[in-house]
């Protein structure tokens, strides 16, 4: 074989992977460079030829891990391989990945390296940017809902073991979702953050502020003794309407609600106390907005928020219970009627064994923070249902939370990067609402999970009223037609003329289109005459916790068969 030649193949291999190949020999401190050491060093060929060199170039805070590493390397042969910041052309800081194998001489001594650097700054950025996301809010560069609750429930210990008082205020702005709709979300966001700015500058250093989702910010206030919980949220209200907030169609005055808890000594825990805060919080509101209400045990409210605790206790129970299941709804073809994929609905077995619906304990999970870990089951579910069925598809539903959660974004790719015989049946569906909030973010989020090999679907399409751009920023996979247009399609007009118009819009980009809420035949005609790629309703089948898959059944044995507990199986568990 032509050693020129393979040794042609090797560089032309490490230039396409952008690594830089060295040798570095110990003897005379001389390193030899190849492949691409541009990428590290700049494009000057300036590259070290020392050993000393190189550690020179090593930022000082990362030089200790290196000297480390090689020095176990070369006495006890551990793996030489790790991360640090070399200074490049100009002294940039760059993040490369070095790792290498030395080669020994008969008595035991090292003789020289050879190894490999990456340049990983990008990869290294990202991270930075997950890490950041997994604890602050995008948007507004506050604590998000998950590290709100943490500090709740610091400040709740802390005032068990001092009986110190503290406050937890809820704070909504008022009719963000009629701005938002008046001005776009471009606006309603510049709202969102010119509040939580003057918020947090209201503030003292001990008190603790968070977004708690939508259009609600959360403040824990140590220190806050029952007399001051009523000047304070005054005082906070005051700063939220003292000026208009400059936006991008100009100044807008706002004002805000809030809903407030005291705690002192050994009292209720953070679920409860948040549950409270929303209670009060709609007593704000239905009072006529701008201004605030503290809680109080009211025979009203007491039976509000022990409703919101109990479903909250019943969440949290079931997913360490794995009482959590899916019942399937098939989706099908507008012609054939035959099952394209299933639904995946959530659902949650009681105790006694009865199914609670979603829509019986999702807002209250929405509103207590335990969104993200529902998300998180709901993805390891439907994970286990497509490896343990290699021909079925699957739809799932994440909140808009999630939509922004590189957490899991993360759990996705652990589970289907390089498994294209999974990635390629999961759908993940976002709604339309959620969407169009933030355009930007919710694209990256496709985008990401596109890449990954998913689909993705776009939910209560027309719900929303996505624009051209915005539908075009997104890019989707398909679109499902929100059921409030489906119903009573067959004698509604104005219906039938909205759905050619989103029909239009779908078609102009491409997308494949899903019709929900299908009735009855007349509805299912009018749709495959239209156009419509798949239908989904109870015309072909009530969500069964029985997996259909499992036989093949009828129209009348689908939706009537009985249901039973489904637990999933999930990787790694029994």
């Amino acid at each position: 074989m032509d050693d020129t030649g393979s040794d042609d193949r090797a560089l032309r291999a490490l230039e396409g992977a952008g690594d830089a190949a060295y040798v570095w020999d110990l003897a005379t401190d001389a390193v030899e460079w190849a492949g691409r050491a541009e990428d590290t060093f700049g494009p000057r060929g300036d590259f070290p030829p020392t050993g000393q060199v190189l550690q020179s170039r090593i930022y000082a805070e990362d030089l200790p891990g290196r000297v480390k590493a090689l020095s176990a390397h070369f006495v006890d042969r551990l793996a030489y391989d790790l991360d640090y910041r070399i200074r490049g052309d100009g002294g940039a800081l760059i993040w490369v990945h070095d790792r290498g194998r030395a080669e020994f001489a008969p008595d035991g001594r090292p003789i020289r390296v050879a190894g490999t650097l990456r340049a990983i700054t990008a990869r290294k950025e990202r991270e930075a940017r997950l890490e950041y996301l997994a604890n602050y809010d995008a948007l507004t560069g506050h604590f998000n809902a998950v590290r709100l609750r943490e500090a709740l429930d610091h400040q709740l210990a802390y005032a068990a073991r001092y009986e110190a008082p503290g406050a937890f205020l809820l704070i909504g702005i008022d009719n963000l979702g009629a701005i938002n709709d008046a001005f776009g979300w471009a606006t309603a966001d510049a709202i969102l953050v010119g509040v939580g700015q003057r918020l947090e500058r209201a503030l003292r250093e001990s008190d603790v502020i968070g977004r708690a989702g939508g259009d609600r910010f959360g403040l824990v206030l140590a220190h806050c003794p029952e007399s001051e919980i009523g000047l304070a949220a005054d005082r906070l209200l005051s700063t939220v309407r003292s000026a208009p907030i400059e936006t991008p169609d100009g100044p807008i005055h706002v004002t805000a609600s809030t809903g407030a808890v005291l705690f002192m000594g050994q009292g209720p825990s953070g679920v409860e106390i948040q549950a409270r805060a929303e209670s009060a919080l709609a007593e704000a509101k239905r009072a006529g907005r701008n201004r605030y209400a503290i809680f109080s045990a009211s025979p009203a409210q007491r039976e509000l928020h022990q409703r919101l605790v109990a479903i909250s206790s019943d969440v949290q129970a079931a997913l360490k219970d794995e009482r959590l299941v899916f019942a399937f709804q098939p989706v099908v073809g507008a012609e054939s009627h035959k099952v394209h994929h299933y639904e995946a609905l959530l659902r949650l077995q009681r105790m006694d064994g009865t199914i609670a619906p979603a829509g019986s304990f999702i807002p209250i999970v929405e509103q207590t923070g335990l969104m993200r870990l529902l998300d998180r089951r709901v993805l390891e579910m439907s994970i286990g249902e497509l490896n343990r069925w290699p021909d079925v598809s699957l739809a799932i539903n994440i909140s808009g939370l999630t939509a922004g959660d590189p957490t899991w974004l993360r759990a996705l790719s652990g589970f289907v990067k390089g498994r294209p015989e999974i990635a390629q049946r999961l759908i993940v569906e976002i709604t339309e609402t959620v969407a169009i909030q933030d355009i930007d973010e919710t694209a990256k989020f496709v985008a990401a999970v596109r890449d990954l090999g998913c689909r993705v679907a776009l939910d209560d399409f027309g719900a929303g009223y996505t624009s051209f751009r915005n539908l075009k920023a997104l890019a989707v996979d398909s679109v499902k037609i929100d059921g409030s247009f489906v119903r009573g399609l067959a004698d509604n007009v104005d219906n039938q003329l909205f759905i050619r118009t989103l029909l239009g819009l779908a078609e102009g980009f491409g997308l494949e289109t899903v019709a929900e809420c299908v009735e009855n035949t007349q509805e299912a005609q009018h749709l495959a005459k239209r156009g419509v790629n798949l239908l989904q309703g109870n015309l072909f089948g009530l969500p069964s916790i029985e997996r259909p898959w499992l036989a093949p059944l009828g129209l009348d044995e689908l939706s009537s068969k009985p249901a039973r507990p489904n637990f999933a199986v999930i990787p790694g568990k029994n």
